[in-house]
């Protein structure tokens, strides 16, 4: 298990390195993390979900981190890599997904009493992970020392001490005080949890290590714990999926020249990987919003991503002002495209009746779509592959969300995907084609469609293979922590 000495310090990324470095040596490997928090969620063809009506198998969601995870050993993601999911809906709140299954909203206090219940369905996923492989690498959750939670861990050292396993523990160089955060971890650890540390990594490491080294000394005679590595710090993260909204307050790695899509920071952005395809593009320069901002009069085009709580993100867009500045930009000429949440927000209204994401009640849409949302108990979880008609390209995703959309608006699809030689229509647009709008996430990975929409709106043409993009940044990952890790050294830790 990698447990750190806080979030960000590098856990998710350091997991699929190692995984895919261990898999690359022919073995069976498979990532594990007991509870993830994170609005950033995955599809799988598994769930613990009773069979729908027609009789086909329902779908699961998990943690984008633990999909990335399991692709880097070259498998699909299953429930049981992630058997806890929460999704952020308030500051107080998340709704709790229990392998696959929505267990409802759960404030935070209340949360913590059921966390207990959980865990016989946590180790039974571990178990079963770990029955197909021949190692298993577990991620804990932010800090394993946040003392006052030990009596509701699920994921940190409870979950260690009952499936054995050994723990190295992570540290972040490039926030500062990696010396603190070590040594206050050993002073707040219990004798028997100081005992199952094997060592710790110093990730994230800039610089040169000759000049750091006294101060892995100072860490290692105050713990008793051994040095592991230093894992310097590896640029092309960038490029492959973040874990959480903590990606957020970091900028956008298609900051450049080109086409300027502009993306309003909302307070519950979900699924935002939706934007690493175009972020990758060399002719795109993707900009976020943040609060305070006035929409740029340069914006070629808006993109309203996912949202895991539409009326309160929508609030937002009428609060800033944004609202009125997209409205104007749509004036001038200018484009907009809604993915999932962002695509019921272009609509007239978006309704929660039942209070199903906060206070019942109604909140004005932009309008431009002629299209209107009612938020729904029934989660929507389906995969996508599909030829679309409508551009002749084949476009590869997932629907996820929480609400039925009807109106004249849909008359007027922006997909039309093919089914069994039929079409079904997905989405809308406008009928001057400026505004746009689909429940589909991960649209824009599909290097076809990607290359055709881009196209339309004035960006160059683009020879970016973005799914080998990821797949050659997950090899130069693994390839960069074997560099810096004894991968024979850290194996024979296992047990």
């Amino acid at each position: 298990m990698l447990q750190g000495t806080s979030s960000d310090v590098g856990k998710s990324l350091l997991v699929a390195a190692l995984c895919r470095a261990y898999t690359r040596r022919g073995l069976v490997v498979r990532p594990f993390k007991a509870q993830n928090m994170s609005n950033n969620a995955a599809v799988t063809a598994d769930s613990d979900l009773p069979p729908n009506a027609d009789g086909s198998r329902p779908r699961g969601e998990i943690g984008r981190a633990q999909a990335l995870q399991a692709r880097a050993c070259g498998v699909a993601p299953s429930i049981h890599h992630n058997p806890v999911l929460l999704k952020p809906q308030s500051g107080v709140g998340s709704q709790v997904v229990l392998r696959g299954r929505a267990l409802g909203n759960w404030p935070a206090r209340h949360y913590h009493n059921l966390k207990p219940l959980l865990m016989p369905a946590l180790l039974d996923s571990y178990r079963r992970v770990a029955a197909e492989a021949d190692l298993v690498i577990v991620e804990g959750a932010g800090s394993g020392t946040e003392v006052y939670l030990r009596h509701c861990d699920i994921t940190n050292m409870r979950l260690a001490e009952d499936a054995d396993l050994p723990v190295v523990l992570v540290t972040d160089n490039d926030r500062g005080g990696a010396i603190a955060a070590v040594v206050g971890s050993h002073v707040l650890h219990t004798p028997a949890e100081r005992a199952r540390i094997v060592g710790y990594v110093v990730n994230k490491f800039r610089g040169q290590f000759s000049l750091y080294e006294p101060g892995c000394r100072v860490m290692s005679e105050l713990t008793g714990w051994p040095l592991l590595g230093v894992v310097n710090w590896f640029d092309g993260a960038v490029r492959l999926p973040a874990e959480d909204a903590l990606a957020l307050e970091r900028a956008l790695p298609g900051d450049g020249q080109g086409v300027k899509i502009v993306v309003p920071q909302l307070g519950r952005t979900a699924n935002f990987d939706d934007l690493d395809p175009l972020a990758a593009e060399a002719g795109v320069a993707l900009h976020w919003l943040h609060p305070g901002q006035a929409l740029p009069a340069d914006t070629d085009l808006v993109l309203l991503p996912g949202s895991k709580t539409t009326r309160a993100d929508l609030e937002t867009l009428h609060r800033e002002g944004w609202a009125t500045d997209i409205l104007a930009h749509v004036r001038r000429g200018g484009r907009v495209v809604g993915l999932c949440a962002g695509f019921q927000m272009l609509g007239r209204v978006v309704r929660d009746p039942d209070g199903l994401e906060g206070a019942p009640g109604a909140t004005p849409g932009l309008g431009l779509l002629d299209i209107e949302t009612v938020i729904t108990r029934d989660k929507r979880l389906v995969e996508v592959d599909r030829l679309d008609h409508a551009s002749g390209c084949r476009v590869r995703g997932y629907e996820m969300h929480m609400g039925r959309t009807e109106g004249a608006g849909l008359a007027r699809p922006w997909l039309r995907l093919d089914e069994g030689g039929n079409e079904a229509p997905e989405g809308a647009v406008s009928a001057d084609g400026r505004v746009m709008g689909s429940y589909v996430h991960g649209l824009f990975a599909a290097d076809g469609f990607r290359r055709h929409f881009l196209e339309r709106i004035g960006a160059q043409r683009s020879a970016l293979d973005y799914e080998a993009q990821v797949e050659a940044t997950l090899d130069a990952l693994a390839d960069h922590v074997a560099d810096d890790l004894d991968l024979d050294a850290l194996l024979a830790l296992a047990r």
